[in-house]
């Protein structure tokens, strides 16, 4: 009898987020550097095309190839630590570029982003607070809250090439 194999593979989680970028090689190297991830796999297609990669950040498996779409596609990505401003100062030394300082949020996150060097938004996002759904409310409603939204909202505009940001 052939048993049915488990629906998600181990180490992987539900959801797998897919990179597409022109020079995989090199977001390898960012994320090693910037957020300590460990390269499982590369698949080379061609002449230093890679057609597939995995890479692990914390307990999620990041896959992703080299483009071959006639436009970029960047991606957008959020990365849960323990310590937001730690976390966009590593990616700032990595090549990273700011988008949005990180700024305490409503809802109990501290939330900073970075574009990397290959255009893609890394949302760096830190639990500061378990918040009940009449706290997240109260907060939602004071001022200063509201300015660290509207800060948020107006920092990650249109998208830049990484060489424009």
């Amino acid at each position: 009898m052939t048993t049915r194999p488990v629906s998600i593979p181990e180490g992987y989680t539900t959801v797998t987020p897919w990179i597409v970028t022109k020079d995989t090689a090199a977001l390898i190297d960012f994320i090693k550097e910037a957020f300590d991830a460990e390269e499982l796999s590369r698949v080379l297609v061609g002449d230093g095309v890679i057609g597939h990669a995995e890479a692990r950040i914390g307990d999620a498996v990041v896959m992703m190839f080299d483009s071959p779409f006639p436009v970029d596609t960047p991606a957008l990505l959020r990365l849960f630590v323990d310590d937001a401003e730690a976390v966009v100062l590593r990616a700032v030394q990595a090549g990273a570029v700011v988008v949005t300082e990180p700024t305490e949020l409503f809802w109990g996150d501290k939330v900073g982003r970075v574009r990397d060097p290959l255009g893609n938004v890394w949302w760096i996002q830190q639990r500061l607070a378990d918040l009940t759904p009449e706290e997240i409310a109260v907060r939602a409603e004071d001022p200063a809250y509201a300015e660290a939204m509207t800060y948020l909202q107006s920092t990650l505009g249109p998208a830049l090439p990484a060489d424009q940001a």
